[in-house]
């Protein structure tokens, strides 16, 4: 089922299908060399790298990857935020972490946003969008792709449930990198996802990604290239709105 189907590519974290042929997952420098191939076995050829540019470091515990093997996969640098804006520490604090904001968010940042989903069509094969986390940027994304695939809220609300309890458990298992996004047990991780499905599924109530994605510069052609990546469910939303 998209948003709840788990990815198995060796050292990806938090890897799951969007829909149709788009995947989300965390920092792709956590992918090892092994996994580099089996997603380019799986057809993936593009991977959009939704970080800011000072996000983009190898760390020391990185695996090693030959550029020969992750030459085949185009990874494509397009931020969603410009963490330096005025009003970002205001919103969001040090960075988005809660689907209470996703909707200023997408005020603020409408361009950005817009600029990640013509990637997504002008790319061949299939394509693993990634924040750090793979969280709520990545979630920002996937749940607009879904919505353009006609998923209702409660699978959109799954999958990111899924990726927030993907990401808490590396923190359990490797340590959480920021003392504001710590590893919770699962009785706290309970508690902060109630309410942050409510705040999930009140976004979702006033959501329209075709119209957002229309308003912010992205075509009718590309629209239906997006829609095609997504499948049979993407054709069937269009048609009904049609």
């Amino acid at each position: 089922m998209e948003g709840t189907t788990k990815v198995h590519w060796d050292g990806a974290v938090n890897a799951w299908m969007i829909a149709g042929d788009v995947y989300r997952m965390g920092r792709h420098e956590w992918v090892t060399e092994a996994g580099w191939q089996q997603m380019y076995d799986d057809g993936v050829r593009t991977v959009i790298d939704l970080r800011a540019s000072r996000e983009r470091k190898q760390r020391d515990t990185d695996p090693q990857v030959r550029d020969d093997v992750k030459a085949r996969i185009d990874v494509v640098h397009c931020p969603t935020e410009d963490p330096d804006h005025s009003d970002f520490s205001e919103l969001f604090g040090p960075y988005l972490k809660d689907p209470e904001h996703y909707g200023a968010y997408l005020e603020l940042f409408g361009d950005k946003i817009a600029a990640v989903f013509k990637a997504i069509a002008a790319s061949p094969g299939k394509v693993a969008v990634h924040c750090s986390a793979g969280r709520d940027r990545s979630g920002v994304i996937a749940l607009m792709l879904q919505q353009l695939a006609g998923l209702g809220d409660g699978e959109i609300v799954r999958g990111y449930e899924l990726a927030a309890r993907g990401i808490n458990e590396r923190h359990r298992t490797h340590g959480a990198p920021h003392a504001h996004d710590p590893y919770l047990s699962d009785e706290d991780l309970e508690a902060v996802l109630i309410r942050r499905r409510a705040s999930l599924r009140e976004f979702l109530g006033s959501l329209d990604a075709a119209g957002f994605l229309a308003a912010n510069g992205v075509s009718a052609e590309q629209l239906a290239a997006l829609r095609a990546k997504l499948g049979e469910r993407a054709g069937s939303a269009a048609n009904m709105q049609d």
